[in-house]
């Protein structure tokens, strides 16, 4: 799942990625809400972190220029506005949760996996598909009920083909879930996940549907 956090006080930016990226995220950090607004129309991401005192743009602006423009991504403010009247404007604005700094990161990503739940339609941390089981919580995968051990980037890509299953991911679309901007893409990484997750969890569980991209085979 790939984020986009916007916050202009760099040492909070900076940890907080680092904690999200250690639990699997892949995450872009921009500093003010004009950066934030561009990165969004040029990238794709599964929700977004936004405070509201921001320079150039505060978050409000982000938020209802968002909205205004029909984008439905789910958004989490976190902020140090902490009154009444601040939040109840930033949910009324559009954002789908409110976090007051300082906050816990355990917190923080608990109400992360909340959005992302409700954004797919789930309501718990499983994904199932067949005898394949993924807790996108604890990143835990059993197959046949016996576990299964895959690196962040393998589960990365394993959870983005069963987003939508039956559907095409293209590579590009697929390099967008996992990498953020200051990692190195090699030339055929994806491929090399692809061929590990099929090693692991059986060939004919994803398709390769050639010059398209990769899905997850239909149950029977």
């Amino acid at each position: 799942m790939r984020l986009l956090y916007i916050e202009d006080d760099a040492m909070l930016r900076e940890s907080v990625s680092t904690g999200l990226q250690h639990e699997g995220y892949t995450v872009d950090a921009v500093g003010d809400g004009g950066s934030g607004l561009q990165a969004l129309k040029t990238h794709d991401y599964d929700l977004v972190l936004l405070d509201l005192g921001l320079p150039r743009m505060d978050g409000n602006t982000v938020l209802a220029t968002l909205r205004q423009r029909g984008d439905t991504i789910p958004v989490l403010i976190l902020t140090a506005r902490d009154a009444v009247a601040d939040r109840v404007r930033g949910l009324n604005a559009g954002a789908d949760d409110y976090l007051v700094k300082p906050f816990d990161l355990q917190e923080l990503l608990a109400r992360i996996q909340a959005l992302l739940r409700r954004r797919t339609g789930r309501a718990d941390a499983l994904v199932q598909h067949g005898s394949l089981v993924l807790n996108t919580t604890t990143h835990a995968v059993t197959l046949d009920g016996a576990g299964v051990t895959l690196s962040a980037r393998e589960f990365a890509v394993l959870q983005a083909l069963l987003e939508r299953p039956g559907a095409v991911m293209s590579v590009p679309k697929l390099e967008e879930k996992i990498y953020g901007w200051g990692d190195e893409v090699g030339s055929n990484t994806v491929e090399v996940y692809i061929h590990a997750l099929r090693k692991k969890l059986g060939a004919a569980l994803i398709r390769n549907i050639r010059g398209v991209g990769y899905m997850m085979a239909p149950l029977q």
